[in-house]
């Protein structure tokens, strides 16, 4: 498996999925890059160049932990960019990840060629998500057998008054079967503290990073899930605005992970974008 190492010396690795040009893939979390896989089948377009966070998957932990934070994270993007001696690059985000990829775009704008953001966060841009708009977008599911318990959860972490997580994953999914049962635990981060210090003080400006991207060249995909309550459509669309240069798609049926509900809607959105 290839690796490189970042500008504090933190060996990182990252995974060449397919062929074609290369996009370099952001994951969430922070957590193991392996729950992309291979995006659908997008590699059967593209050649996937998917980055383990500092900390997570195959990559080295760091000696100086602060450096989980989202901020310093763009770092070591720009060192991946450098060693695969690419000018310009496509950049390919999802969830947390899209923080990095934003605040890449935000402060290397030259060297970005096309930005993909899947289920984008907004927290980099500083664009709050009500919890109102969370339960709305939740009574799209109500017809569904584990709906009760799963919103009474979503109330209580929404107002304040609970935290079980794990009851929720089931809005995070267009279909809650026993793929998305198998995706969701295999997906959960390992590295506590790469999670808890991502969005540490200063990981976050953003009144400089909405100026840069004001002013941002690269044309941008923005890709919601029609159901999905990480990443409302309605708050993908008050980021989209932000762009000179944006596109948003809302996917119909799909929550936070749009490959699993429909590859072959994502991967032709998706390619189409990358053109």
């Amino acid at each position: 498996m290839p690796t490189f190492s970042a500008p504090d010396g933190t060996r990182l690795a990252y995974l060449a999925i397919g062929d074609g040009n290369p996009v370099v893939c952001l994951p969430g979390g922070p957590t193991d890059s392996r729950y992309l896989g291979d995006l659908g089948g997008l590699s059967a377009h593209r050649r996937l160049i998917v980055l383990d966070l500092r900390g997570t998957g195959r990559s080295a932990l760091p000696e100086d932990t602060s450096s989980y934070r989202c901020d310093r994270l763009v770092d070591d993007v720009e060192a991946l960019r450098e060693h695969l001696g690419l000018s310009r690059m496509d950049l390919l985000g999802h969830s947390a990840g899209t923080n990095i990829a934003t605040q890449y775009a935000a402060r290397y704008p030259k060297n970005v060629s096309k930005l993909v953001l899947i289920g984008p966060s907004t927290r980099a841009v500083g664009l709050a998500i009500a919890g109102e708009t969370r339960r709305e977008l939740a009574q799209l599911r109500k017809n569904e057998p584990w709906f009760p318990a799963a919103f009474a959860a979503l109330v209580a972490i929404t107002e304040g008054t609970g935290s079980d997580v794990e009851a929720i994953a089931p809005f995070f999914y267009g279909r809650w079967d026993a793929a998305a049962r198998k995706h969701q635990a295999a997906g959960r981060p390992s590295n506590k503290e790469a999670v808890a210090l991502f969005a540490a003080e200063g990981a976050f400006d953003p009144e400089t990073t909405s100026a840069a991207l004001a002013t941002c060249e690269a044309p941008v995909l923005l890709l919601a899930g029609e159901v999905d309550l990480n990443s409302p459509p309605q708050s993908a669309a008050e980021f989209a605005a932000l762009f000179p240069d944006a596109t948003l798609v809302v996917q119909p049926g799909a929550g936070h992970y749009p490959w699993l509900d429909d590859a072959d809607q994502f991967v032709a959105t998706t390619e189409a974008f990358l053109g």
